[in-house]
């Protein structure tokens, strides 16, 4: 006998289309509070109690694990309450009276993840998420079901969400939606206007009307990034046999280990490509990987806490590297700040493969200030999340690539930033580095 079930859960009319997609990809860019996290909630709950195959298995993901729970996780709880057959609070997952399961992930730690099948996926504030998450973890999961996944979130720029969005709104297998504050009327009007005059400009129409074209509030290279893609320096940048390949590592454990390579030649600085670890890939890992690709190394960049010994080995990770055949060489030392006025400079000199630098690409652009959600403006101290390691080694490099010489004499922060602004050339600025040292 048929059983009904009512979910109390009643549709907004702009999200009644979406429920009603045949599309097994969906892109959702709208405005805040506009209930798009309650609307793809109870698609899945919907979605995994109607399946017909056994065993459904139903991901949200949010940029964090804190940020998912606090956002999705009672939504999830109080809509499935109906057709919840059992609950697991620490893991966040609920199952459904025919044996489907959703659980709640953050895109911060992917490993979660693996291993299993999704029969659909939901991925909100997808443009605060590491791009790899999708193609290398997310996307493959859907393959042995034929699952679905639905994009949603709010402009963040030009960066990997735009890129889905642009390719949903002209695609026939993709459902797109915007919805903007002054079209959907959810919000009211008093209280939109009283958002703008709190708001820049730019940030009203980001957060409220979907633009993607404000910059990414807070960020540190986001200008700097733009001028590369207008000027053409983001392409495919081809590997130079002739010249010695360098690297710039940011020394952490699987995701939070970046590693830039990268060549110098007469025109400037050529990121031919970028690693970052997996799972719980160390340096030994990092290292096969690097020696995997067909480059002539020459000198390891790596941060000076590199020679600090670890508790557990004893051990320095110059000495590790070493003992793995690297030519490890420590970036001077220097102030956050410093590192990020060269990173300013040097982008504007470097030249970036956009196909193998793609994920390091993107962490440049996301690369933001803390925000202060108390006094309201940003703090003095970037924000940590994926893209802090890549734009951490980017940092490094900048510190770097102005010491390649081999006779080189060592120069100060000052003396780099400083020159940085004059020479066009790695020449130019050495034979003006030398006569600095001669006059002192």
């Amino acid at each position: 006998m048929e059983r009904r079930i009512t979910l109390p859960y009643c549709p907004r009319k702009v999200f009644k289309p979406y429920h009603q997609r045949t599309q097994r990809w969906a892109c959702i860019v709208a405005h805040r509070r506009c209930g798009k996290t309650v609307a793809c909630i109870n698609d899945k709950v919907r979605k995994a109690v109607t399946l017909a195959l056994p065993h459904g298995r139903y991901a949200y993901v949010a940029p964090f694990l804190a940020q998912a729970k606090e956002v999705a996780w009672d939504y999830l709880k109080r809509y499935a309450q109906p057709i919840i057959k059992d609950k697991n609070e620490s893991e966040l997952w609920v199952e459904l009276i025919n044996d489907a399961r959703i659980r709640i992930h953050g895109a911060d730690n992917p490993d979660r993840l693996r291993g299993a099948y999704l029969d659909g996926v939901v991925l909100d504030e997808y443009a605060d998420m590491r791009p790899s998450v999708w193609g290398e973890v997310i996307r493959p999961m859907l393959t042995d079901r034929q699952g679905w996944a639905t994009f949603i979130g709010t402009p963040k720029g030009h960066n990997e969400f735009h890129a889905i969005h642009e390719h949903a709104k002209d695609s026939v297998s993709w459902y797109s939606l915007v919805l903007r504050a002054s079209q959907t009327l959810i919000i009211p009007q008093e209280e939109l206007d009283s958002a703008r005059a709190d708001m820049t400009p730019e940030q009203y129409e980001q957060e409220f009307e979907c633009s993607f074209e404000a910059a990414i509030l807070g960020a540190y290279f986001g200008k700097e990034m733009a001028e590369a893609q207008r000027a053409g320096r983001i392409r495919d940048v081809k590997h130079d046999e002739s010249l010695p390949v360098y690297t710039a590592w940011d020394l952490g454990k699987g995701a939070n280990m970046a590693i830039w390579v990268f060549q110098v030649a007469h025109d400037g600085i050529r990121v031919i490509d970028f690693h970052e670890g997996a799972h719980s890939d160390g340096i030994p890992q990092c290292v096969k990987a690097l020696n995997d690709k067909s480059y002539k190394y020459d000198t390891d960049w790596v941060p000076h806490d590199a020679k600090v010994p670890e508790i557990g080995s004893g051990k320095t990770r110059l000495e590790t590297l070493m003992s793995l055949g690297r030519n490890p060489r420590l970036i001077p030392e220097h102030k956050v700040d410093d590192g990020i006025s060269a990173a300013r400079l040097t982008i504007g000199k470097t030249y970036f493969d956009n196909h193998r630098c793609a994920d390091g690409i993107e962490a440049l652009r996301q690369y933001r200030a803390e925000f202060d959600e108390k006094l309201k403006t940003f703090k003095d101290i970037p924000r940590h999340d994926w893209a802090s390691h890549a734009a951490d080694a980017f940092r490094y490099l900048a510190m770097a690539w102005r010491e390649l010489e081999p006779d080189a004499a060592p120069v100060t922060v000052k003396q780099i930033i400083k020159a940085m602004t004059k020479p066009k050339t790695f020449n130019d600025l050495m034979a003006e580095l030398e006569l600095e040292e001669q006059d002192g």
